[in-house]
């Protein structure tokens, strides 16, 4: 890799690797998992480096590879055998309401199945609109919203529940 290429995926990086990483930590809904799944995005990528100016939509290809990563992680983290039994998501209290909301959304994401998270993911964390879902994932149009409306339906349940609860 020449050293100015070497600059500009260093720079490429620098600008993107946060927003990356939000989208693999909601998918995946651990710290260290979703470093390790942006981590090998980007080693990939500089791998690939040398080639990118053939690629057309740079970001939206970048974006693909972080989710699919992510995806197949999940794959593999809910393919072991668990030997112990889980322990139960406690909340823990915050003076600060907004913590609480925040703390209670990302509860009820994990409980979702996977792939109703991930549209919920792509469609309001990343912003992207109900074609390019259906793109990123392989999926008709259709299928996406109908994803969209059964993840927000059960995120309605739970946060609900959950709200009547602590009151």
């Amino acid at each position: 890799m020449r050293p100015d290429s070497e600059r500009d995926f260093a720079q490429y990086v620098a600008n993107r690797k946060q927003a990356l990483y939000r989208v693999a930590y909601h998918l995946l809904g651990d710290r260290d998992r979703a470093d390790d799944a942006v981590q090998a995005t980007l080693t990939v990528l500089y791998a690939r480096w040398g080639r990118v100016h053939e690629i057309e939509n740079l970001d939206g290809y970048v974006h693909t590879m972080v989710v699919r990563e992510s995806l197949r992680d999940r794959r593999r983290w809910l393919a072991w055998v668990r030997l112990s039994p889980a322990t139960p998501d406690v909340p823990v209290a915050s003076a600060d309401p907004e913590v609480e909301q925040r703390m209670l959304l990302r509860a009820a994401l994990r409980k979702l199945p996977e792939r109703q998270r991930t549209v919920l993911v792509l469609r309001f964390l990343c912003d992207l609109p109900v074609l390019e879902v259906a793109a990123l994932l392989g999926l008709a149009e259709g299928t996406v919203k109908a994803h969209t409306n059964r993840g927000l339906e059960a995120l309605r349940r739970q946060i609900g529940t959950n709200a009547e609860v602590a009151a």
